[in-house]
């Protein structure tokens, strides 16, 4: 009872810190740059406990329903071409936005399949996902068939490692990614619910998952 519970807190806790040190970021900004009589004001913005979070929340809402007018997808447009003329910015904007486009987006293509990969060595098995195919340059060098996948860790699946690996060394899990993200987030303790043809509850339930 309590472990659900506290892992819940635990991650909403750190969602919450994460949305109001963001928000402390861009205030510390802003108090550098105003007048010095203005430093007091918006010392005490800044500390009131819950604004930072709400500000953020409202930010995300705001930009999210400019982007999807015409105007905001000029605007989108435009944003992108100015940071692509920064300086080491460039270099790291695209790329960033490849990704979480990538990951957030609904198509449902991240993650494409659960595996077992052997990791930490080659006694031991650890839950990954399958994340597309390397480049056509490390293919060609490594020859064979291969297969990037991503490792996350427990209990936090937001970091984790990116590896390549033969393809002949996975095992194709029937497990769908919600399913296995469950059971790495609790760190085996929930696991999928088998049934006897083998298949989860949840794929017997979504027959085009399976």
């Amino acid at each position: 009872m309590w472990v659900p519970i506290a892992v819940t807190v635990w991650v909403i806790t750190w969602g919450l810190g994460l949305l109001d040190g963001v928000f402390g970021s861009v205030m510390h900004v802003i108090i550098a740059v105003f007048p010095r009589q203005f430093t007091a004001d918006l010392e005490y913005f800044r500390a009131l406990p819950g604004v930072g979070v709400l500000i953020v929340v409202m930010v995300i809402i705001a930009t999210g329903l400019l982007a999807i007018s015409f105007a905001g997808q000029w605007w989108v447009r435009f944003w992108d071409k100015q940071m692509n003329r920064i300086p080491i910015v460039r270099s790291i904007y695209p790329s960033v936005k490849q990704v979480s486009s990538t990951l957030f987006s609904g198509s449902g293509q991240a993650f494409r399949k659960a595996l077992l990969i052997r990791y930490p060595h080659a006694n031991s098995w650890a839950v990954a996902f399958q994340i597309g195919a390397p480049a056509a340059e490390i293919q060609h060098k490594l020859g064979g068939d291969y297969v990037n996948v991503f490792l996350p860790t427990t209990p936090n699946p937001t970091s984790g490692f990116f590896m390549i690996v033969p393809r002949s060394e996975v095992i194709e899990l029937e497990m769908n990614v919600e399913e296995a993200l469950k059971y790495i987030v609790s760190m085996g303790t929930v696991p999928p619910l088998p049934t006897a043809s083998g298949l989860s509850a949840t794929q017997l339930s979504n027959p085009s998952e399976t």
